[in-house]
């Protein structure tokens, strides 16, 4: 999709070259660059870009934030392939990196670009208000993140809350804040004022808890093949899913009414929310 053609190409482009990888040793150099490079959507650094666009920024200037956000999202989905969490083979169409590397090296490298991810935004050309705001988005997407993979993986939720905004806690948080935080470390980059900044806010959280009601569907509508990851696993290790909740009818019903949501949500930024919005309705109907 145009949309995210030219952004995602920016991200590749940035962290194939941009990064200095010839500071580790070989062996954890290849490992950090097969967990990194060429594969993925980079949605989440696409967001980061076409929202400091979206608040009047430049694309070049949100390159180290949209980079270090990627090296975070890279690092879970290594550390979340590992046998002691979803034990997956199959990532991006290829072997996961414990696969590909072993255990020891996977977990090592996912450490490794977590660090990184932070020794990026020392490179943001801001103002050290505007570097500690992304820093802070960042670690708590990141926090966020985590709780949510322990709510999915391990337990720990409200037990007193229904199922559905169990599932909601869930999802908002183990795949919508780094989401959320991509939307609004764009917000940041562009020196967006406060007002601006909550209306990437609303997007990102919309668009974060569309992204994986629709990944759900994924999981029961569409093969590994296509996908690039195993399917069906959810509901075989018997996860509470939108779809087991509220079929899948109910679970596509809930992707639009999130979508009109996330839209509406742009109304204020007139024209220049049209890369956003159709971001948004491109997500909205995805097959992998």
């Amino acid at each position: 999709m145009d949309v995210i053609t030219r952004p995602s190409e920016m991200i590749e482009e940035y962290l194939e070259s941009s990064i200095d990888w010839s500071f580790l040793p070989e062996n954890l150099a290849e490992a950090a660059r097969y967990g990194t490079l060429g594969s993925g959507k980079r949605l989440r650094p696409v967001l980061v870009i076409l929202s400091c666009e979206a608040a009047g920024g430049r694309a070049e200037d949100a390159l180290p934030a949209a980079a270090a956000l990627e090296l975070v999202h890279c690092f879970s989905l290594i550390h979340d392939d590992l046998p002691a969490l979803d034990d997956d083979s199959l990532r991006r169409g290829r072997p996961t990196l414990h696969v590909h590397a072993g255990e020891p090296m996977a977990i090592l490298a996912g450490d490794l670009l977590l660090a990184m991810a932070f020794g990026e935004l020392t490179r943001m050309k801001m103002s050290p208000k505007q570097v500690n705001s992304l820093v802070d988005e960042l670690a708590t997407g990141t926090r966020d993140m985590v709780v949510g993979q322990v709510y999915d993986t391990l337990g720990g939720l409200p037990a007193e809350q229904p199922a559905l905004e169990q599932l909601q806690l869930v999802h908002r948080n183990k795949t919508g804040a780094l989401l959320r935080a991509a939307c609004r470390m764009g917000a940041i980059c562009a020196g967006s004022d406060e007002p601006t900044h909550q209306i990437f806010t609303r997007y990102g959280e919309t668009v974060g808890l569309m992204f994986q009601v629709v990944d759900d569907l994924l999981d029961v509508t569409q093969s590994t093949e296509h996908v690039g990851k195993a399917t069906g696993k959810d509901s075989a290790l018997g996860k509470r899913t939108y779809p087991g909740l509220l079929g899948i009818e109910g679970s596509k019903q809930v992707v639009d009414q999130l979508r009109n949501q996330a839209c509406e949500a742009l109304e204020p930024l007139g024209p220049a929310g049209v890369s956003l919005r159709d971001l948004c309705c491109y997500m909205a109907i995805r097959t992998r």
